[in-house]
């Protein structure tokens, strides 16, 4: 990278046709070494870790190790055993949540939740758990003392995402996360957005079990995620099946990691997994989060200099970020708007509620369907940006000379 430019000037790879900005959803592309090293070590030792002594077995069952104590540091861990891997943060939600939090129970969440954390408590409200859902401000972020007022004696956890994957606002967890520690209530954090973007630490965040996926800024594939546990935090289990370990025990294994994981892991997702995150940290977290910021503000200004299109919550607070934008062309439908950049562009983006109903209805953009949405990855660049800035701006003065 050049240290006058806040650019990477990353290699888009020729066999990527189109310009992509839907990297909140998944990144795209991915580094080179990521398809490299999956490749590689599948057709090298692509067989199931754990299960027997001979030397594949043993290559594979490395990696998966290998990854645990990568991401344990990534995470700010101290125990590789309590990083647990699963499909993505979705299935790490589901065992978090429903693991420790019953009927009669209290827990604190916001609005800004994906569905991952909204359908799983939604369900468990039905059931007798009782739910505050706090609500964000005009600028998309949560009042850290509005969750703190909702405390109560049997608070039993606060479950929240660090980011918005709809406004891109990371909100002030450390101070919920002192107060829940302080009250030996949990701190459930949804990672999603933030992980390989920004610094998610366990302690400097306070938080007890951190969920996260690895298709998105951790740069590896789909399909592989996880979540880390705090020491002396222990989830119930709500699954069993095979671990490779103790095979004629009954009982589902009691320790980490086993006593999170079930049945055959996702060697090729570990091994893009391990290559993803070797690659953020060998560029910096803070010269990616640069570089897609530097961009972010380039488009947000592009698009607040053209009349009859809307942002949601973009201001510049100086407060934390990722670098996703929400917006609506007056009189379109936010899918239409997709598509047209789709097709005249050749710009990927994603439209649609982003499985956040509650954002959208607090925006009141639920009527039209939600909002298409930009998401800026390490490998776009200034021209990808200005075509989604020339992009918008045709089609908000074709819909106006329309009406």
């Amino acid at each position: 990278m050049d240290s006058n430019s806040p650019f990477l000037n990353l290699a888009i790879p020729p066999e990527v046709k189109m310009i992509y900005l839907d990297n909140g959803a998944t990144s795209f592309p991915k580094p080179p070494e990521v398809y490299a090293f999956m490749d590689s070590f599948y057709r090298s030792a692509g067989v199931n870790p754990g299960r027997s002594g001979f030397d594949l077995c043993l290559e594979a069952g490395s990696l998966v190790d290998e990854t645990r104590r990568l991401l344990t540091d990534f995470f700010g861990g101290t125990d590789p055993n309590r990083l647990v891997f699963g499909y993505n943060s979705t299935d790490a939600l589901n065992l978090a949540i429903w693991g420790t939090i019953r009927p009669g129970d209290h827990v604190v969440t916001t609005h800004l939740e994906h569905n991952a954390t909204l359908r799983p408590l939604w369900k468990l409200e039905q059931a007798g758990t009782e739910v505050d859902w706090v609500d964000f401000d005009a600028q998309g972020y949560v009042d850290p003392d509005m969750i703190i007022a909702k405390l109560k004696a049997n608070t039993k956890a606060v479950v929240m995402n660090h980011g918005s994957n709809v406004l891109g606002t990371v909100q002030e967890v450390a101070s919920i996360g002192k107060v829940c520690r302080e009250r030996g209530i949990l701190l459930i954090l949804d990672v999603s957005q933030t992980a390989g973007m920004v610094p998610v630490k366990m302690d400097a965040l306070g938080a007890d079990i951190i969920c996260f996926t690895g298709h998105k800024s951790l740069m590896g594939p789909m399909g592989i995620g996880g979540m880390y546990v705090r020491e002396g935090v222990e989830i119930a289990h709500t699954r069993a099946g095979g671990t490779g370990v103790k095979s004629a025990q009954r009982a589902h294994l009691e320790e980490y990691p086993y006593r999170m994981e079930y049945g055959t892991p996702n060697l090729p997702g570990l091994a893009g997994l391990n290559a993803g995150v070797k690659w953020v940290n060998a560029l910096g977290i803070e010269a990616i989060h640069q570089h897609e910021m530097a961009l972010w503000t380039k488009l947000r200004n592009g698009l607040a200099s053209i009349q009859g299109v809307t942002m949601y919550c973009a201001e510049d607070t100086g407060k934390g970020r990722i670098s996703v934008l929400s917006f609506n062309v007056d009189g379109l439908e936010a899918m239409d708007t997709g598509t047209m950049l789709d097709v005249d562009y050749n710009i990927a983006c994603r439209t649609g509620l982003h499985c956040t109903p509650m954002v959208h209805e607090h925006l009141g953009t639920d009527v039209l369907h939600g909002a298409a949405r930009f998401g800026i990855g390490p490998f776009n660049t200034e021209a990808h940006i200005e075509t989604a800035i020339t992009g918008v701006r045709d089609i908000a003065e074709m819909q106006r000379k329309r009406r």
